[in-house]
Parts: C-alpha cells; structure tokens; sequence
C-alpha cells in the first residue's frame, strides 16, 4: 500500500480569530449568517446589531426568513454564566421572539439543561437553540469556523429532515430546487455566497455586505419573477437611502440596463429596488432555466452597481 501523506487538521481557539465579542465577533456573525443558519436550517438575515432592550442592548436582533419569524442571537465567547442565561431571556421577552440563540465557545452543563427545559417548557412557537463556536484549520489553510448544535427544541431533527428528504408539497419542492440550483451556481460559479441549503419558498434572501441591505431573487404575484435590492434596517434611515439611490436612478438604470421599479412602500418598514420579467415556479424546465440565468446575471449586476455606492450613501 503506498504511503499517504496526511494534512494536520488543527483546532484553534476562539481568541485567536476574534480578540473582542462586540468588536470582532457580532459584527462578523451578523454579516455571515448564512453559516449560522444552515446549521439550524433556517435563512437568517440580520436587522439590527445592539439593538435596544431597555437599557440593555441585544447582540444581534435577526429573522428567520423561511418562517417569518424573530430571532434573538447572544453571543458569549467563553463558557457560559448565569448572567447571560438571565440577558437571553430578558431580550426574548423584549422582542417577543419566536426562536432564541445563545452561541458561546462552551456550555455548561447546569445551562445546556436549562434550554433544555425550556424548550420542554415553553409552546410549539418558542425555540431556544445552545450553539457552540468551533474554529479549524488544515495545515496552513485559512481558518474555518464551525458552529455546533448543543441544544435545540425536541422535535427539531425531524422538521429539518422532513424539509430535505421530501415531506414537501409538490410547489414547495420545485421551490426548494429550484433555488437549491440558484445556490449553488451563485457559490460555485461566481462566489457570490456561502449559502448551501434552498428553501422550499418562493423567495431566497443573499447577504449584501451589511446588515441592513441584501439581495434578493423571487417569484411573485402576478406570475413574475423579481431580482431586488432590499433595504431593511430602521424605517427612517430605509427611507432616506431609497431617496438618496432615486436621486441617481438615470445612472443606475444606465449601468443596470433594466427598467428598475422604485418601491418605497410607505407603509412598510422596509423599501426595495427591483427588476422584474415573466415567470412563475410552474413554469416548462426551459424557461426555468433562462429566469434562472437572468436572475444569476441580475444578482451579479446588481451588486456590481449597488456595492461601491452604499458605503456613502448609507453615512
């Protein structure tokens, strides 16, 4: 048998990544949140960093947006204590928030048994998840963080094995293929994302580079499929964003060579900026294949255009 050469594959510690929670830590989570929900199978997208409790301030206020559902994440990187397991629930109760995260680096046992009871405790619409952050790496390869389910709600296993081995109605499961294919052309191809898992819903939401922008492809009313940019942070900072990206639609529309809609949406916390064409999920294999194409190349445009401005723009 001839000699193998193997890679050490090397445990980091969590302060070798990220010296500061608040500093290092939270801002990077709250951008990569991909990675985070892949392993609780959710999509999760970030909506407020230190958002307030009182005077309390939350790490990261998120929402899941596959159940349309809240998402409290505190983030503690050492083991865990008394005083954050108070802070997790205070800022539960103050976003009354449906799913509730604590990641640290480790659990102790009298607090992984604490969410435990919780989750036996609490109705079918509360979830409280313990996650532990690990960090790799292989020989001198660039560090790999891991996030590792400690505790999660009792029947949670089953509801994201019934997601993925087919306990899925026939549209959902077109949806979930169909951007299963979108994902993994976004990654592989154009490096676009780290997402890896679809939904099976009409919509999937990528990171934009700041919490409170993203971009978005969607099936929609009126059999048409949409590419947007999403802009959903504080109501009064999404509006004057908006008008500041309206004040420059000719050079937008210009570079994007699309007829863009400006929807505002008065009513809503968020606005978005958007392009559309004919389609729908229950559309032939082929003309799939090309709404798809066009979303890719719209995603890709999309952030080409909008990326280098936002950093002014958002000030």
């Amino acid at each position: 048998m001839p000699k193998m050469d193997l890679i050490r594959f090397t445990k980091m510690t969590v302060a070798d990544i990220w010296a500061d929670e608040a500093q290092d830590f939270t801002p990077w989570l709250a951008e990569n949140l991909d990675i985070l929900g892949e392993e609780l199978g959710m999509n999760i997208s970030s909506v407020e960093t230190e958002a307030p409790v009182g005077s309390f301030r939350l790490d990261i206020l998120a929402r899941d947006e596959l159940g349309k559902v809240t998402v409290v994440i505190e983030n503690q990187l050492n083991t865990t204590d008394h005083n954050h397991l108070g802070q997790l629930l205070t800022y539960a109760a103050g976003y009354n928030a449906e799913t509730v995260v604590w990641i640290t680096d480790g659990f102790r046992d009298e607090h992984r048994k604490a969410l435990d009871w919780l989750n036996e405790r609490t109705n079918n619409a509360t979830r409280f998840f313990g996650v532990e952050v690990e960090v790799f790496k292989i020989a001198e390869s660039a560090p790999a963080p891991h996030f590792k389910v400690i505790v999660s709600p009792n029947d949670w296993s089953k509801r994201i094995k019934a997601s993925t081995n087919g306990d899925l109605s026939p549209r959902e499961s077109k949806y979930k293929n169909y951007f299963q294919q979108l994902i993994d052309e976004m990654r592989e191809v154009h490096h676009f994302t780290n997402a890896k898992i679809g939904q099976p819903a009409n919509y999937y939401y990528f990171s934009g580079g700041h919490s409170d922008i993203k971009y978005a492809a969607s099936f929609v009313q009126g059999n048409k499929a949409r590419v947007e940019l999403n802009i959903d942070g504080e109501k009064e900072k999404n509006k004057q964003l908006f008008d500041r990206l309206k004040m420059i639609q000719s050079e937008l529309e210009t570079e994007l060579e699309e007829e863009i809609a400006w929807e505002r949406l008065e009513e809503a916390r968020s606005s978005r900026v958007s392009v559309y064409r004919p389609g729908t999920i229950e559309d032939a294999d082929k003309e799939l294949d090309e709404t798809r194409a066009w979303m890719v190349a719209n995603l890709l445009n999309f952030k080409k255009v909008f990326a280098p401005r936002l950093p002014d723009l958002m000030k």
